[in-house]
């Protein structure tokens, strides 16, 4: 279910793009990963979200979740091709703010305190969001088990998870497309 190169040619199709780039991070770049033109095409997502399931095959997680909105599709395409295969498995999604009505939470879903998670982001740059989310599912009362992402920019996103002792895994890496990843400063 899960084809690596047909997902390494969608992302050169439909998700890379060249030029002059300010990312989530701050970080200028002279290319981009839109990774909302895969997780929302329903090619894309079929292929991400059966190869999220095979990566993570080892990891004993009982929830999928990352920060809204960019996690959003992805998790949803998680828990049908878990439910394809008769996996049990639950979603959340973390909002940046809490709800100013009802439960007034941040985190959302059937997810429940002690629940051992994986939290999922599409393009890691240096995790920033990734790490929000770990922070407000932690908060709640969850176990990271890991961090996931669809791309590794291979640019401290992986160091910021093992700073802070968190498995960290992706189904690519920049190296994918032919990108070379910049060389840390040393700062």
């Amino acid at each position: 279910m899960y084809n690596r190169p047909q997902l390494i040619q969608l992302f050169h199709q439909r998700a890379l793009k060249f030029g002059d780039f300010t990312l989530a991070s701050g970080k200028k770049s002279t290319y981009y990963l839109d990774g909302k033109q895969i997780s929302l095409y329903s090619q894309g997502l079929r292929l991400v979200s059966h190869g999220l399931l095979d990566l993570l095959s080892d990891i004993p997680f009982h929830a999928i979740g990352g920060m809204t909105i960019g996690a959003d599709p992805i998790v949803g395409g998680v828990l049908v091709a878990a439910a394809e295969r008769n996996i049990e498995l639950d979603g959340f999604l973390v909002r940046k703010e809490p709800k100013d009505h009802g439960t007034q939470r941040y985190i959302e879903g059937p997810v429940r305190p002690g629940t051992n998670v994986v939290v999922i982001d599409d393009v890691v740059t240096t995790g920033g969001s990734a790490l929000q989310a770990v922070d407000r599912i932690v908060e709640f009362g969850c176990n990271v088990i890991c961090v996931v992402g669809i791309v590794d920019r291979k640019e401290g996103g992986g160091a910021n998870f093992a700073a802070r002792q968190l498995p960290f895994r992706s189904l690519l890496t920049i190296e994918d497309f032919g990108i070379v990843p910049p060389v840390p400063s040393a700062d």
